[in-house]
């Protein structure tokens, strides 16, 4: 069943133990995909331990931790058509890659799939998949699942030419909830992103993080892409509401001061999304009110 479409890109940091874990699933795959691992400035050995445990897999070390960025790093290494992400505590299930792949030669309009999560050891969904599967973005006839305005990195796969063209990751985001930018972009550009139920991750959580501050960058990101891309009516609605409902603490605080410093940035790269785009995406507000799932901006 070895696959050739579909390369894999992994990124970590500190977590050496969960890396060597991730690599060896991968690596036992029917599909047997090129890894490509991009340890994003470890102190703990992870990118020599990879190495000299699984020499197959092409592992790329940088000197700092770029975040999401590294994603981009690890895709230019990679010449398959498709590319599979991957975070150092998930891992894909058999054939998946493949099915993903045969999905996106079939629909060359589709940029990205999202796949349904697990969470484990427990083996139950993760709360994010019931809102990908009763998206409520319209999409055109034909999508092979549900059309997304977003996704999550760590459970998807993406064409990688249009990941490319549309510049991929940016880097003044880092990491937490970066995937809005791009999907936004993308979607832009004409591509489609859909839900895909046959398509399943699984995730043990890391208990190496530190959710405050994932949560401060977080919000930090979602005011960054507010003013970014949206017009300015629903840009003001999105911050009052954060405003009135986010924690009232020093780590809203902080990320509401990372956001302002950043204000000269936001205002150089604004780039409102067209009307129709916006019409399409806008159903998703009052999602994002209700859910339950998104936590990191409290």
């Amino acid at each position: 069943m070895q696959d050739s479409r579909v390369g894999v890109v992994v990124i970590t940091w500190q977590r050496r133990d969960e890396a060597l874990a991730c690599v060896e699933r991968l690596l036992a795959l029917p599909e047997r995909p090129h890894v490509v691992l991009v340890d994003n400035g470890s102190t703990d050995g992870t990118a020599d331990a990879v190495r000299a445990r699984y020499p197959r897999v092409e592992v790329v070390a940088l000197a700092e931790n770029l975040g999401a960025v590294g994603r981009n790093v690890g895709v230019r290494r990679l010449r398959t058509p498709y590319v599979a992400f991957c975070d150092d505590d998930t891992w894909w299930s058999p054939g998946s890659l493949s099915r993903a792949a045969d999905v996106l030669d079939a629909h060359p309009r589709v940029a990205l799939l999202n796949a349904r999560i697990v969470v484990e050891p427990s083996g139950v969904e993760d709360p994010i998949v019931a809102e990908l599967r009763d998206s409520p973005v319209p999409g055109p006839d034909g999508l092979p699942g549900p059309a997304l305005g977003s996704f999550l990195a760590g459970a998807s796969v993406v064409r990688r030419d249009a990941f490319e063209r549309a510049g991929g990751f940016d880097e003044r985001l880092w990491l937490g909830g970066e995937e809005e930018l791009l999907a936004t972009d993308l979607i832009t550009a004409g591509w489609e992103l859909c839900y895909l139920e046959d398509l399943t991750v699984h995730h043990r959580a890391s208990r190496l993080r530190d959710a405050t501050h994932r949560r401060r960058v977080g919000l930090r990101n979602t005011l960054w892409f507010t003013w970014l891309r949206r017009p300015v009516g629903p840009a003001v609605r999105r911050t009052l509401f954060l405003a009135r409902t986010v924690p009232r603490d020093r780590t809203s605080l902080l990320a509401a001061l990372d956001a302002a410093r950043g204000l000269g940035w936001v205002l150089a790269h604004r780039r409102p999304r067209p009307l129709q785009v916006e019409a399409r995406l806008s159903v998703l507000d009052e999602t994002q009110r209700r859910s339950t799932a998104r936590r990191y901006v409290g």
